[in-house]
């Protein structure tokens, strides 16, 4: 009888660990169902994404999901795998990163172009509205730019065109967005500023574009100016409303003889 009473108590103790293990197992192949169920769902919200921002949101959250992974037998088996996997997801990222900066730059000037000034303004609007600051708008557009192409050729015009971007962001505040509008003009932002320092920015900008001396022909200076609207967004103000608002200005500023900064009427 005694031995009979050792061998249960041996046996209980065997099937303790055993029931353990068995739910651990059975533990990690939930969660590792669980896991792979919900990539499946990213990969989902990747086919249905609209733009670069949303799938780059979206594989941030896979990689939080593999990183914070307690990794099971199963899994351990696997992590090389896994590993890979997150290596393959950066790389993914790091490539749409430099598409979506691809298809939001001007290609000629470095600046931004009109798409990459929608996404920009959303992000700078929501921000000033948020934390209750301004964002300048202003519009500007290169005096003659016409007779500038007729006279010292189409080049010539492209390399002011460049320039201009060149000195406006070597004068200006990293936080300051410089971005072609079409043509010859230009749509510079400048957040968290009121508006007399953005026409005393838009001054000094004038200033230092007529006496950079690469716009230089023959050795002789050839006037460029630009004439400005500027524009301070009222609170919720839609990016056309302000555009339309500092379009008005520069139309004015034009009237009154060009290479002018005029402030936008409310």
């Amino acid at each position: 009888m005694q031995v009979v009473r050792e061998r249960k108590k041996s046996s209980l103790r065997l099937v303790k660990p055993i029931e353990a293990m068995i739910e651990k197992r059975s533990k990690s192949l939930i969660d590792s169902e669980k896991y792979y169920k919900q990539v499946e769902h990213y990969a989902d919200q990747i086919r249905g994404a609209c733009d670069t921002d949303e799938i780059i949101g979206i594989l941030d959250a896979v990689l939080s999901e593999t990183r914070g992974l307690e990794f099971s037998d199963e899994v351990c088996a696997a992590q090389e795998q896994v590993k890979l996997a997150e290596r393959k997801i950066e790389t993914m990222k790091n490539e749409l990163k430099q598409l979506r900066t691809l298809v939001q730059i001007d290609q000629m000037t470095g600046a931004f172009n009109r798409r990459g000034l929608d996404e920009i303004f959303s992000r700078e609007a929501a921000r000033a509205d948020r934390n209750a600051k301004s964002l300048c708008t202003v519009l500007i557009d290169i005096d003659d730019f016409k007779q500038i192409n007729d006279s010292f050729g189409h080049q010539y015009g492209d390399h002011v065109l460049i320039k201009l971007v060149s000195v406006a962001k070597d004068m200006l505040r990293p936080s300051d967005i410089v971005a072609r509008f079409g043509g010859e003009e230009f749509v510079i932002l400048l957040p968290d500023i009121e508006m007399d320092e953005a026409i005393r920015v838009i001054h000094r900008l004038q200033k230092n574009l007529a006496e950079n001396r690469s716009l230089l022909v023959n050795n002789e200076s050839i006037p460029v100016t630009f004439s400005a609207g500027v524009a301070i967004r009222s609170f919720g103000e839609h990016q056309n409303s302000v555009i339309n608002r500092a379009d008005g200005a520069l139309y004015q500023a034009k009237r009154d003889g060009k290479n002018q900064a005029v402030p936008a009427a409310l």
